[in-house]
């Protein structure tokens, strides 16, 4: 019902930036919270930065100053600033939005690559 796509990742040098971009289709409703999570080889998904549901931001202190999360909701897209890029920022980054339909139900998006290398 709800579809989620990432796009904007790709390969760059360390201290490049990167713009990330997850639309949202379908039948969206009330959006609870949203944020980007990122999955590198051998760990666990962690979330990158987010939405709460009041609106106020959280970052993992990783990438505290350099990745900045935004929103259009008139275009329903979300997106992520990353700025000075360093190889350990390499993942797997992956659109979520939380939507409140009686009760709250995560949507995922299927990911998008980001690799940092020289």
């Amino acid at each position: 019902q709800v579809q989620l796509k990432e796009s904007g990742g790709g390969l760059v040098q360390p201290g490049e930036s990167l713009r990330l971009s997850c639309a949202a289709s379908g039948s969206i409703g009330n959006i609870y919270d949203m944020g980007w999570y990122r999955q590198a080889p051998g760990k666990q998904r962690e979330l990158v930065a987010g939405f709460s549901s009041g609106g106020s931001t959280n970052y993992a202190d990783s990438v505290k100053g350099r990745f900045t999360i935004s929103r259009d909701d008139a275009r329903h897209t979300m997106y992520l600033q990353m700025n000075s890029l360093k190889p350990e920022d390499t993942a797997i980054y992956y659109c979520k939005v939380g939507i409140r339909d009686y009760d709250i139900y995560d949507y995922w998006g299927l990911g998008t690559q980001v690799t940092v290398s020289s």
